[in-house]
């Protein structure tokens, strides 16, 4: 059975593995112990405080199998970004250039730097070991996260985003950012890249163009990779536009990769998910009946688990979750309490 639960000290071994693993352009799990040590502290004191609105809480999750103990995933909620460290994004808008005297009208697209998500919730490090990869391990990797944002709303801004990777090479080069280099750094992309993982935007301030880009001065290569996802990261973006998410054109300062948004209480998953009792047993019953995958988890924080099963039914007549022993071992939970749930 896979269990997502809230990451401990004990992981930090398996979340350097992770963070070798992830290659370029996973900034959010840079390879520097430094970093990921914190990431490990700030999860902790996240899931420990007590907190009725959103500030800069980081909830680090593993997804952990529990027949090996071996930990074969991570994902994340940032509840606030860009209030301790400024988050940069490029937004594609328009602009006209109109002379009624010579009749010529054209429109032209612009790429403007802000900070528009400031506050906003995001959706993060996601990242899937590749022996892993099947049946429906992925889905839930992703879509767990917003059982706990689901059971624990008051933690979480109203706008959720998630950045997603732009197109790069398998050297990690990014032609938005070759054109970026050629003309305003003296850097490459990968070391760029880790400046960011390692939180030190300073020089993007410092380097950044400060006016809007004209698009058609970029290079073609840089042009067509405007909003485009790298190609790993397709089926993660396809699964977020079912939940809701949708491009509003801002993109990653670097690789120009899209960022994705949704209301909170607009996400399928979260809408759709419900909270009942449970009934633990019956496992007769729950085989014969049972056709579904439910994703599952329990109500806390610190103690959080989530997990997806057959090993459960939904009695709605009489608004129960019916579940096996074995699952609610994995969930932390006894007979009569409340677990929250949705259909995989």
């Amino acid at each position: 059975m896979q269990v997502l639960r809230p990451i401990t000290v004990n992981d930090f071994a398996a979340l350097k593995e992770i963070a070798i693993e992830s290659g370029h352009g996973f900034t959010s799990l840079p390879v520097d112990d430094g970093q990921l040590q914190e990431k490990i502290d700030r999860a902790q004191n996240s899931f420990t405080k007590n907190v009725n609105k959103p500030i800069d809480e980081s909830y680090l999750f593993v997804l952990e199998d529990s027949d090996t103990g071996k930990v074969i995933g991570t994902t994340a909620i940032e509840a606030a970004v860009g209030l301790s460290v400024p988050l940069y994004h490029y937004h594609l808008g328009k602009t006209v250039h109109h002379s009624p005297t010579l009749n010529v009208y054209n429109t032209v697209d612009i790429l403007s730097m802000c900070n528009d998500y400031t506050g906003c919730s995001e959706i993060c490090t996601l990242f899937l070991r590749e022996d892993s990869r099947k049946g429906l391990t992925g889905r839930f990797l992703s879509r767990s996260r917003f059982l706990f944002m689901a059971q624990h709303s008051e933690r979480f801004a109203d706008t959720v985003i998630a950045e997603m990777r732009g197109v790069s090479d398998d050297q990690g080069h990014s032609p938005f950012w070759q054109w970026l280099q050629e003309h305003f750094f003296s850097i490459e992309f990968p070391q760029a890249d880790h400046l960011v993982g390692l939180g030190d935007k300073v020089f993007i301030s410092e380097l950044m163009p400060k006016y809007p880009i004209y698009v058609n001065l970029l290079s073609k290569n840089a042009q067509a990779v405007i909003g485009h996802v790298h190609d790993k990261t397709k089926p993660a973006l396809k699964l977020l536009e079912k939940e809701g998410f949708e491009h509003r054109g801002y993109v990653d300062l670097f690789d120009a990769g899209p960022t994705v948004e949704a209301k909170l209480g607009n996400i399928r998953s979260i809408r759709d998910s419900q909270v009942c009792p449970i009934t633990i047993g019956e496992l007769e019953h729950i085989n014969e009946q049972s056709s579904d995958t439910l994703a599952i988890c329990n109500q806390g924080v610190s103690d959080f688990r989530a997990t997806f099963t057959k090993h459960a039914h939904y009695n709605q007549a009489k608004h129960t979750l019916v579940i096996s022993q074995e699952v609610a071992d994995a969930l932390h939970l006894n007979q009569g309490d409340a677990a929250r749930f949705f259909r995989l």
